[in-house]
């Protein structure tokens, strides 16, 4: 797991730590920092990605690295991963073992990133067509998502009736999956509904329909990826799935809450909404706050706050964030 990442003039972060554990949320403003949290699993595993000029942060000398340091620990072992950003171009990432015995690990961080997947999910791109190919992986805009399920149904049949069961609860007017042949070699998906039984095209389907289906889809994938960050996965959704949707990123960060045999998924979620915020008040450890300071984006754990109880009280969550007594707000607001 990654236990935290530190920014040096990498973007909108130019000097600050975000600290990080099984399930994270990142609540603030437009602009401190909350995509580029999440853009920085790929600067680790890629730094060749992007050049100094895309990842340094705005009036920062040319003469200066944008580095990325993260802390990853796992199988008795510790590791700091480094990657940079100058001039003469990126350099490669750099695994530092702490502690002994380390060093003939160096698989296991490398692997954690690499298979660390990000994801903004796009209602038209979920409800495409796709021409099928074997193992096929969701896109980060939730493209794929047809041949995705199609082989879960065909390789995981048990996961994709569970998948079925648990859509049903979620949006009760459909009750199963279809799967359409558009032209050769292709695969669209298609909702039933519960009464009647009509059959309807995933493109006629609403945004929050398509966004709620791909979240269910990541949280039962049979291999899912080591580390999934999710861009406000809460978007165009209905409050009343928030806690369904919180509820599946539990069941990926905490799989022995569902009974699943397999190793926690790291996850990173990032919201605005109010609503979402409050389902976490009970676990503040889960929860960072990012507050845009002048140019500069920082991060700060909720429950690292000593006094946040008395600043909680009876309130919501939500109600004292809108305050910006926590910090995380628009400025101005």
């Amino acid at each position: 797991m990654i236990e935290w990442i530190e920014f040096n003039n990498f973007r909108a972060l130019r000097k600050t730590k975000l600290p990080l554990g099984a399930f994270t949320l990142i609540v603030g403003a437009n602009g401190s920092g909350k995509s580029t949290a999440l853009s920085s699993f790929l600067g680790l595993a890629k730094p060749g990605t992007w050049n100094a000029n895309q990842v340094r942060s705005v009036g920062v000398p040319q003469t200066e690295q944008a580095t990325l340091v993260a802390r990853w620990s796992g199988d008795n072992s510790v590791f700091l991963i480094r990657v940079g950003w100058s001039e003469s171009g990126a350099s490669a990432t750099n695994f530092s073992s702490v502690g002994p015995g380390g060093a003939i690990r160096v698989a296991a961080p490398k692997d954690a990133l690499d298979r660390a997947r990000s994801f903004s999910l796009d209602a038209d791109a979920i409800a495409r067509a796709v021409n099928l190919q074997p193992r096929m992986e969701l896109e980060s805009n939730g493209a794929n998502l047809a041949g995705v399920l199609d082989r879960l149904r065909d390789q995981f049949p048990e996961r994709f009736d569970a998948l079925n069961q648990e859509l049903a609860r979620w949006i009760p007017e459909f009750d199963k999956i279809l799967f359409e042949t558009p032209a050769q070699g292709q695969r669209a998906i298609a909702l039933r509904t519960r009464d009647g039984a009509h059959s309807i095209k995933a493109r006629y389907l609403s945004q929050g329909t398509l966004v709620a289906l791909a979240l269910l889809t990541i949280s039962y994938m049979p291999e899912p990826p080591s580390i999934v960050c999710l861009e406000e996965p809460d978007h165009g959704l209905h409050p009343r799935l928030l806690r369904d949707v919180r509820d599946a990123l539990y069941r990926l960060a905490y799989p022995e809450g569902s009974k699943e045999k397999r190793t926690p998924v790291q996850v990173i979620a990032t919201t605005h909404n109010p609503y979402f915020l409050d389902l976490f008040r009970e676990h503040p450890e889960e929860v960072v706050i990012a507050e845009k300071v002048g140019l500069e984006g920082r991060f700060s754990r909720l429950s690292d706050r000593p006094d946040l109880e008395e600043i909680l009280g009876d309130a919501p969550l939500s109600e004292v964030w809108y305050s910006g007594v926590l910090g995380g707000v628009p400025a101005g607001a």
